[in-house]
């Protein structure tokens, strides 16, 4: 029998599944940090919180009958304002049979979570393939102090073979397996993206040379992923002006784009703050 995770903390509060008739209580809990909670906010906000709808459960955690955190508990188990008590809640819960395909969200209690469920567990929750434990957070709400390159676009179907050639490459370089091996949708997935205009790149003849995308939005913020440039038109001081393009677009509906890039990508971060954004947080994430 695996140990209790957390044996010396009495519990004072209790969790139960979310449902619609919670919405209004778990989007406020959500934009207490938007920019924090943007996957989540999103995906609640355009699925509501049935399991079925939005495809996993929503765990909450509740003291004296207020709900003071949650937990996304699908192929990306998030928490939500979780302290060590709500941890820990969300450990028994879970068990040692692990779903999830990765663990992310705030870097503390996402790592906490982590160290819990393999402590109480070990097997699948403590054998990970990659650990990330310090992403700084990153936003912009102003104009870019770059001049932005008026090549980035929109991307239509028309341009979708190259883009999402684009795209499993990307995908491939920063998760360090193609997206085609680890999920049967992704062609639909990138397909989805260019249809309601979240992706973004610089095409020539006829090539994505460059690309992004919107991952996930909600109210005025936007979450910018998938970053990625044609290593032979690397180093070559392109990568500033086109991350600028995409950030004037963005910002045409979405007044704060926000981002998320691990900390040992020095090149990565000085470009962004050369950009013009700035650090306002820290996740982390786990990868199984």
């Amino acid at each position: 029998m695996p140990p209790d995770p957390a044996p010396a903390r009495e519990q004072r509060g209790s969790i139960r599944i979310l449902g619609n008739d919670d919405l209004d209580e778990v989007m406020g809990l959500l934009l207490g940090s938007p920019l924090e909670n943007i996957f989540v906010a999103s995906r609640v906000e355009a699925a509501g919180l049935d399991p079925f709808m939005l495809g996993c459960q929503v765990i909450g955690y509740e003291r004296d009958e207020q709900l003071v955190s949650l937990c996304h508990a699908g192929s990306n188990l998030v928490p939500v304002n979780a302290d060590d008590e709500a941890l820990d809640a969300y450990i028994r819960y879970l068990g040692p049979r692990r779903r999830a395909a990765s663990i992310m969200g705030v870097a503390g209690p996402t790592i906490r979570l982590w160290e819990g469920l393999s402590q109480a567990y070990g097997g699948q929750w403590s054998e990970v393939r990659d650990l990330r434990p310090d992403q700084p957070l990153m936003s912009i709400s102003q104009t870019c102090t770059v001049w932005p390159d008026e090549r980035v676009q929109r991307i239509t179907m028309k341009d979708f073979d190259s883009y999402f050639r684009a795209a499993v490459k990307m995908y491939t370089e920063e998760v360090g397996i193609s997206p085609l091996e680890a999920t049967g949708s992704y062609r639909r997935h990138v397909q989805r993206t260019i249809e309601q205009g979240r992706a973004f790149g610089i095409v020539e003849d006829g090539r994505v040379v460059f690309k992004s995308d919107v991952g996930c939005h909600q109210g005025m913020f936007c979450q910018v992923q998938g970053v990625w440039m044609d290593p032979a038109l690397r180093g070559r001081g392109r990568a500033a002006a086109a991350m600028s393009g995409v950030v004037e677009l963005c910002r045409e509906r979405w007044p704060v784009v926000s981002l998320y890039v691990n900390d040992y990508n020095t090149p990565a971060i000085r470009l962004y703050e050369r950009v013009g954004f700035q650090s306002v947080g820290k996740l982390a994430t786990v990868l199984y």
